[in-house]
């Protein structure tokens, strides 16, 4: 790069680097491994025990205090030499540059008009950070001997990062430098910031966040101090624009469906206008309940738990078509569950279940759209602030971005609650009205099928099945929007797909079914969904 670079170690506020006993230190560390390793704490102590653990890593934080490398200059300062080291690599940077967008933070501004679809970013292999280069990196004997360090590829590229940092003749450096010495998710929210989002349910995911990231440093700690959209023909990382921008504008890059949760959780930011945002819900069939294994039953035939979490949605309508599934079973009566397990077309009447075309009954449907608005609004009481609260604190212009970014969490779940709160009782008055007309069920053919899709478009598109010998596995196309992913077989040999209840549903099912006195032939089906929440392993930084 031609110029040296210029790191220094932080100075302690006395002038002196700081001493720290290494024995008081492995104590500390010992103490907080300790207790980030314990059970979950019981329902009501998850703040109690952060507080705990808080201290732990506030005091360690304070005996490392004055021992961390920093660099010379703003990060804007380093930016220079990050594009000149970039293009001396191969990487295209001709069509951006580096610009402060305010509330933003940095990004990527255009030099120049862009086209949807053009390629306008590519990165050679040998400039990223990946498993592979720490493989190859002084953290070589470290990795190849630690199984946990081997299967978590995200600790692994962080140990790359702090090594590299520490190396004054790194290749990556001029990437470093340029990195932000502090970040916006909650890991390192004040504990008054974290404590704004008590009440939301995205404060469970946070505090686990911090708990299982105090574990980790502290199991990594112990170990050092015992140990001393990827392009294959090229060999580059590529980047190609979601859409046109002008000269000057700000060029954005998609995350993922990831909600505002998992965007402050994950990356730092809140996204105003998120329209893949939803609040999760945990459901499950009491297994105390009269009708559990006929309701666990019919769920398992549909793929679906009999326990799960789900997820409202910011958009209409505010619940999927797996969500539906559930709700439906959840509030069957016994008589509508022996319809959707027997005859000789009961599963063909399970892939009705997530079409809202097909209501399994009037009353069904009142009762699911009753339970879905009673339990937001239980939700709803759980918030220590109500939503005109929240938009009144968000109008004083002193508050801090993390203090911001919380609200706007907190507000954006109450929000969708709110949506999913209307949509159930507008959805009740619908279909009391219906019921009490006398209107009929709209009745389906075996050509209209549609398996848990709750899109109008998708609804009406055909999935014909066909009898076949036991077993067989029926050939169908993955890419399908109709499946999702699913993957449909019939027999009694069919392996159990992810279900949360007892191995002995089935049999208490049998029994069931024997005792209504059915001679008909049982047709099993079980169908795998793969989950779309992303949890995808991260291989470069």
């Amino acid at each position: 790069m031609g110029k040296k670079s210029r790191v220094k170690t932080q100075k302690s506020g006395s002038g002196a680097m700081a001493v720290v006993s290494p024995k008081e230190m492995m104590s500390l560390i010992a103490e907080l491994l300790q207790k980030c390793s314990s059970a979950a704490a019981s329902a009501g102590k998850e703040w109690e025990e952060y507080l705990q653990i808080r201290g732990l890593v506030e005091r360690i934080r304070k005996k490392q205090k004055g021992m961390s490398i920093v660099f010379e200059g703003s990060r804007e300062d380093h930016f220079p030499d990050l594009m000149s080291w970039a293009k001396e690599n191969g990487a295209s940077c001709e069509c951006f540059t580096v610009a402060n967008f305010g509330k933003e933070g940095y990004g990527l501004r255009a030099t120049r008009d862009i086209k949807a679809e053009e390629l306008f970013l590519w990165i050679p292999r040998k400039m990223l950070m990946t498993v592979e280069s720490a493989q190859n990196s002084i953290l070589a004997p470290l990795y190849s001997q630690d199984r946990i360090l081997q299967a978590m590829g995200n600790v692994t590229l962080a140990l790359h990062l702090l090594c590299e940092r520490a190396n004054p003749a790194s290749f990556w450096l001029p990437y470093i430098r340029s990195l932000p010495q502090e970040y916006d998710i909650p890991l390192y929210y004040q504990q008054e910031d974290v404590q704004l989002l008590l009440g939301t349910q995205a404060v469970q995911d946070v505090l686990s966040q911090y708990k299982n990231t105090a574990r980790q440093y502290a199991y990594f700690y112990k170990l050092v101090q015992i140990t001393t959209g990827y392009n294959l023909e090229d060999d580059r990382c590529e980047c190609v624009a979601l859409q046109d921008y002008k000269e000057n504008e700000q060029i954005y890059i998609f995350y993922g469906t990831r909600s505002n949760a998992e965007f402050v959780i994950h990356n730092g930011f809140f996204f105003q206008d998120n329209a893949h945002d939803r609040v999760k819900i945990k459901l499950g069939v009491s297994k105390s309940e009269r009708l559990y294994a006929m309701k666990a039953e019919v769920l398992a035939r549909a793929g679906i738990p009999a326990s799960y979490v789900f997820a409202l949605h910011c958009n209409e309508p505010p619940i999927s078509a797996q969500l539906l599934a559930f709700l439906r079973v959840f509030c069957m009566t016994e008589d509508e569950l022996k319809y959707y397990l027997l005859g000789e077309r009961a599963i063909n009447k399970i892939f009705t279940l997530g079409n809202s075309e097909f209501p399994v009954s009037w009353e069904n449907e009142i009762k699911l759209w009753t339970f879905l608005e009673t339990r937001a609004a239980l939700l709803l009481k759980t918030y220590k602030t109500t939503s005109e609260e929240d938009r009144s604190m968000l109008e004083k212009p002193d508050l801090s971005l993390h203090s911001r970014m919380a609200i706007q969490l907190r507000l954006a779940e109450k929000q969708i609650l709110e949506k999913a709160l209307a949509c159930g009782r507008a959805k009740r008055l619908c279909f009391q009205k219906k019921l009490e007309e006398g209107a009929s069920l709209p009745c389906y053919e075996e050509s209209d099928i549609a398996l848990l899709e709750n899109t109008e478009a998708d609804a009406k598109l055909p999935v014909i099945l066909r009898k076949v010998e036991e077993g067989q596995e029926i050939q169908v196309d993955e890419d399908s929007p109709l499946l999702n992913g699913m993957k449909v077989v019939y027999g009694t040999n069919a392996e159990d797909g992810e279900r949360d209840q007892d191995d002995d549903v089935s049999t208490d099912v049998d029994s069931a079914l024997a005792s209504m006195g059915s001679s008909s032939q049982r047709e099993e089906a079980n169908l795998s969904a793969s989950r779309t929440e992303d949890e995808a392993k991260e291989n470069s930084v």
